[in-house]
């Protein structure tokens, strides 16, 4: 049942989908107007820049192609001797070839101003201020206030040109003055792409020549509000600068400009400038943004609509599936073991989801069958230490009987001679020995039960331990009638190991083969090799051809109470724990035992590995140290086998003793 506040996953993945993307839509929406904004703004100042530039050219330009029109006019025969009517026809013809800003061409005689043609009848031109330089055409400008006439559209606020050329009769003396009276406002071709603006021209001294706003042209830009920030774009045109500039107005208006700076077309002198300034309102710069708001608004509707659409569409493919699972786990108790987990979606992940609960299912299925198989094995382990209670009850027991009665038949003097004492007192001393062994038993395996068995380790010759142990358990192998086989190394086996532990080890191992091998042989034998971390050990082998072991039983024999067959305690005596303590011992060591048998009565082979270290490393023995290198593979023909004579049993002809080397 669900608790309080909480929500199905189809709900949370639609809300948390649209909740997400929404906002991310609106942010997008507004960094892509910003980035609209800036690239048009940085697009119309790019554009202002080169028209004023543009414009600035055209300027010089026009008032040197109308110098040049003038003085050329000046030197035609017809303006220098020809009647006023052909004068009148020329001027008149000449004004329709000029530029559509010409407003005027004047004739006057120099010394009376009358005017002797004119293509302006209802206004006289003014004659020049200046006396004429040689012949050269003399321009000034004509500010509004000066303006006696309109041209046809209104050019109060644009820069008006006076331009003079003296006329010389053929005696060389002045006679009259051509004048052009034109508008100097040069248009610039629209193509499209570039941004068009009104055109505002400062003088040096910051006379405004030419502004938008009539009121403005003549007066110098001090007389201004916005002074300061004029006089700091005069300044940086005047120093060659070509930039752009924002505009603020105190009335709201806020315009973008480009400047840069032209010489004095008037006085062509390189010390006085003009800045020609493009201006135009933000609102034109930033024209097109509307448009882009428009199609970004209709478009971030559309995107939030699709993903509300797309995440209800994705909720039903994802919480499908996931609906499904949650039903399989929670009826999982109620469902039969047989019921596969619901598969074969479309979406991979869920796919890998199911997979993974089935696999689980099959381990808890597993553990549960472990869990019983444990159970039953401590159950079993509890029986067998009852058993192993019982049994080794049994063989403290009768060590301790037969120790008692021999010792009680010596102290009543019942035996009939010296002998029969000896041989009582030899019986129970045995005896003792046997029950000594039992109780280091019982004492190593606590030991290890309490990790605190410790094993003194030294450099020390594995070979001659070796022969030490055989020579010891020979005489039992002799003596139930087997063979002793041995393939020793002759080579010194240098090991890192606890050399009481070890011999220990290998009396127990050749004592459990000796015990369980009713004929046939033993076979102790060394073999060199590398490790998987190429590291050089030896492996000492004990090979039986006794009762074997099933396996399916043999990862039980290394436990501590643990006998594959409990009827072989009674059969063959023991307490089960010496594998237990040997393998304890020899991982102590830093090696390894293992045990391989093929099956019931096939044998045992029980395998001992140790690392093996520098020979340099062996004390001295007699002056020598021992520093034959081990070969890594032994010789397989090292057998040396030496008859037995005088042994008890002398009716066994395979009676044999190996010594080693």
């Amino acid at each position: 049942m669900a608790k309080h506040r909480e929500s199905s996953f189809r709900r949370t993945l639609v809300s948390r989908i649209v909740l997400l993307f929404v906002p991310v839509l609106w942010i997008g929406q507004i960094l892509a107007l910003n980035k609209a904004r800036t690239s048009l703004v940085e697009n119309a100042r790019h554009n202002l820049t080169e028209n004023s530039i543009l414009k600035g050219e055209k300027i010089v330009n026009s008032i040197t192609a109308l110098k040049n029109n003038l003085h050329l006019a000046s030197k035609t025969r017809v303006i220098e001797s020809g009647s006023p009517s052909e004068i009148q026809e020329f001027l008149t013809k000449l004004q329709q070839q000029l530029p559509e800003l010409t407003n005027c061409l004047q004739l006057s005689n120099f010394e009376t101003g009358y005017i002797i043609a004119s293509t302006c009848s209802y206004k006289t031109l003014p004659l020049p201020k200046f006396p004429f330089l040689s012949d050269s055409v003399q321009v000034e400008t004509i500010l509004p206030k000066n303006t006696g006439f309109i041209h046809k559209r209104d050019t109060r606020n644009q820069l008006e040109l006076l331009l003079s050329s003296p006329v010389y009769k053929d005696s060389g003396k002045l006679s009259s003055v051509l004048t052009l009276k034109s508008i100097l406002q040069p248009e610039i071709a629209h193509n499209g792409q570039r941004l068009a603006g009104y055109t505002i021209i400062v003088a040096q001294d910051g006379t405004i020549l030419a502004h938008q706003s009539a009121n403005r042209v003549g007066t110098n830009i001090e007389q201004h509000p916005d002074a300061e920030r004029l006089r700091v774009i005069l300044k940086n045109a005047l120093a060659g600068q070509e930039d752009t500039v924002n505009l603020y107005f105190k009335d709201g208006n806020e315009l973008v400009a480009g400047y840069t700076a032209i010489t004095n077309p008037i006085t062509n002198e390189p010390n006085q400038k003009w800045a020609v300034l493009v201006v135009t309102p933000l609102d034109n710069a930033l024209l097109g943004l509307g448009q882009i708001k428009l199609i970004l608004f209709l478009f971030t509707v559309g995107l939030v609509i699709i993903s509300v659409l797309a995440s209800l569409y994705l909720s039903r493919d994802l919480a499908l599936p996931v609906e499904k699972l949650r039903d399989y786990a929670l009826n999982l108790h109620l469902n039969d073991s047989a019921q596969p987990v619901p598969q074969e979606f479309k979406i991979r992940e869920l796919n890998q989801l199911a997979q993974a609960i089935e696999q689980m299912v099959e381990r808890l299925k597993a553990w549960a069958e472990e869990l019983e198989s444990a159970w039953q094995d401590a159950k079993n382990a509890n029986q067998v230490k009852s058993q192993f209670l019982a049994t080794t009850s049994h063989e403290l027991r009768n060590p301790l009987n037969i120790i008692i009665n021999c010792i009680r038949v010596v102290r009543e003097d019942l035996c009939d001679n010296r002998e029969e004492e000896i041989e009582f007192l030899q019986r129970a001393d045995d005896t003792a020995i046997h029950l000594l062994r039992i109780i280091n038993d019982l004492l190593d395996i606590s030991k290890i039960e309490a990790g605190k068995l410790a094993v003194i380790q030294e450099a020390l010759n594995l070979a001659e331990v070796l022969k030490e142990v055989i020579n010891l358990q020979s005489v039992n192998v002799f003596t139930k009638g087997l063979q002793l086989k041995c393939d020793i190394s002759k080579e010194v086996i240098p090991v890192f190991a606890d050399a009481v532990k070890f011999k220990q080890v290998l009396i127990n191992i050749i004592g459990n083969a000796t015990k369980f091998t009713q004929s046939g042989s033993i076979t102790i034998s060394t073999e060199f090799y590398e490790d998987a971390d190429n590291k050089p050990v030896v492996a000492v082998s004990v090979q039986d051809t006794g009762i074997g072991i099933d396996p399916s039983q043999q990862d039980k024999l290394f436990r501590p109470f643990v006998m594959v067959d409990g009827s072989n305690m009674r059969q063959f005596g023991g307490t089960g724990l010496g594998l237990a303590i040997s393998r304890n011992l020899i991982e102590l060591m830093g090696g390894s035992i293992s045990l391989q048998s093929a099956g019931v009565n096939q044998g045992t082979r029980v395998t001992i590995t140790l690392p093996l270290i520098d020979a340099g490393l062996l004390p001295i023995v007699e002056g020598k140290q021992e520093s034959v290198s081990p070969p890594l593979f032994s010789n397989k023909d090292d057998y040396v086998y030496t008859e037995m004579p005088n042994f008890p049993n002398e009716n066994s002809p395979d009676i044999r003793i190996c010594r080693p080397g």
